[in-house]
Parts: C-alpha cells; sequence; structure tokens
C-alpha cells in the first residue's frame, strides 16, 4: 500500500457514497486508474466492507450502554455459546471477548429501558452461563469514531 491508495482509503473512510470520478478528483488520478486501486484494495482485504452509518436517535435507538460480563463457566466453548447468543441480539451493536476481570464487553443500542430489561432477562439470568454483568449508561459522547488512522 503506497501514500495514493492511503489517501484513497481515508477518502472512503470519511464518505464512501463519492462516486469514482469524484475520488479520483481528490487523490489527483484518473477515473480508471483510481478504480483498479480501489478494487485491488477490496480484493487484497483493506476494505472489509461499505456501509451507511446511522444516526441512532433516528432510528430509535437512543440509550447507548455499555455491559460487562462475567461468565460462571469458562473455555472455549462456553465463550463460543455466549458469544453466539448475544449476537443474535438485535440490540447488541458490538460484541468481545476480552482479558481481565471481565469476559464479554457488549455495546448495546437500546430503544428504551423496557427493552433492556426484556434483554437482561434473555441473556443474563436464569439458565445463563452469567455470574455477573455490570451496565454503564453512555450519557455522554465525547467521541465515535469509525476511520482508522493510516
Amino acid at each position: 500500500m503506497d501514500r495514493i491508495d492511503r489517501k484513497i482509503l481515508n477518502f472512503m473512510q470519511l464518505d464512501a457514497s463519492r462516486t469514482n470520478v469524484e475520488l479520483a478528483d481528490k487523490v489527483g488520478l484518473s477515473p480508471s486508474s483510481c478504480l483498479r486501486r480501489v478494487q485491488r484494495l477490496r480484493k487484497n482485504g483493506f476494505i472489509d466492507r461499505v456501509v451507511a452509518i446511522l444516526n441512532p436517535a433516528k432510528a430509535g435507538r437512543v440509550i447507548k450502554a455499555i455491559v460487562t460480563v462475567e461468565l460462571k463457566l469458562h473455555g472455549e466453548q462456553h465463550m463460543r455459546r455466549f458469544l453466539d447468543i448475544v449476537t443474535k441480539e438485535e440490540a447488541v451493536s458490538n460484541a468481545y471477548a476480552v482479558t481481565g476481570a471481565s469476559d464479554v464487553v457488549l455495546m448495546l443500542r437500546l430503544q428504551d429501558m423496557e427493552e433492556y430489561d426484556r434483554l437482561c432477562e434473555r441473556l443474563f439470568r436464569d439458565q445463563s452461563n452469567v455470574a455477573r454483568f455490570f451496565t454503564l449508561v453512555v450519557i455522554k459522547t465525547a467521541k465515535e469514531e469509525t476511520a482508522l488512522s493510516l
């Protein structure tokens, strides 16, 4: 990856809806050269996917919460089973197996606290493998960035 590839990726991270002609103009290439580079970057796995980032409030997901989870039973199969369950939940936007005091960190986008309560019933109570969980409700977002520094 050279300097021009990095410029292409940086511009695409800011706004992937630009046409190839607009992108080529921004990076100083002909449209055909720019298109070949973008296709090569996709083929080589630098571009994972192109998505629209929605405004959570306009989409009805007004509450953001971070949940740390400690599992009762450890090991790959128990972790995988729990992650398989949480990734099917609509309110879970991100799920991470982590090191440290917690086993899993979940990022939630919720419609309301009733949805949170129903989610807790399904994931954390009774027959689940959860020893304990802690929820942090986000009151202000200082930074939330999708772009990677190149």
